[in-house]
């Protein structure tokens, strides 16, 4: 990759960022079928056109953001094998990782938009980890899920229990 591609690259990341936490932070004090285009262009410091040529909507705005997390989660997960992904260690690692993003997880379940997060799990679910294993992919989306609504569920209540044990607790349920 060229030294130009990579700054195209970072540039649209942060643009895609920014226009994403502008949907974030306009969700803190409106409905989410009540946000305009404008509104999201000028609080993130875009234009219009800038928006439309990223994105079709505010949903499809969240639904990148989440992949964007996604892509980090790749990177930052690569010192685990892929055989490891039920194992206690990477449950753990997960919840400290997808904590940092609480505020989109948490906005996105109050707003009711759990279709965005089991959409975009399952995708990744199904292009990063089962073309590579031998994984039944029902197990797969078993676990997604589970460790999805384990999280927000974490979440919301304040993070109040002890996250080893519910890593234990998820890790001996998808093992059996």
């Amino acid at each position: 990759m060229k030294i130009k591609d990579v700054k195209v690259n970072q540039k649209s990341e942060f643009t895609r960022r920014c226009i994403g936490e502008a949907v974030l932070k306009l969700l803190d004090s409106n409905d989410f079928s009540k946000l305009k285009v404008s509104e999201i262009a000028k609080r993130a410091g875009v234009s219009r056109t800038t928006f439309y040529q990223y994105y079709s909507s505010p949903y499809s705005v969240l639904t990148d953001y989440l992949n964007i997390i996604l892509s980090e989660y790749i990177l930052c997960s690569e010192n685990f094998s892929n055989n490891r992904y039920f194992d206690h260690s990477h449950i753990i690692f997960s919840f400290n990782f997808f904590d940092k993003y609480a505020d989109y997880f948490l906005t996105l379940s109050r707003h009711k938009l759990h279709a965005i997060m089991f959409e975009e799990i399952n995708a990744f679910v199904l292009n990063h980890i089962f073309p590579e294993k031998e994984i039944a992919k029902y197990k797969l989306y078993a676990y997604a899920g589970a460790l999805l609504n384990t999280f927000l569920k974490w979440e919301e209540d304040g993070k109040k229990e002890d996250l080893e044990q519910i890593a234990i607790t998820l890790e001996s349920i998808i093992k059996k």
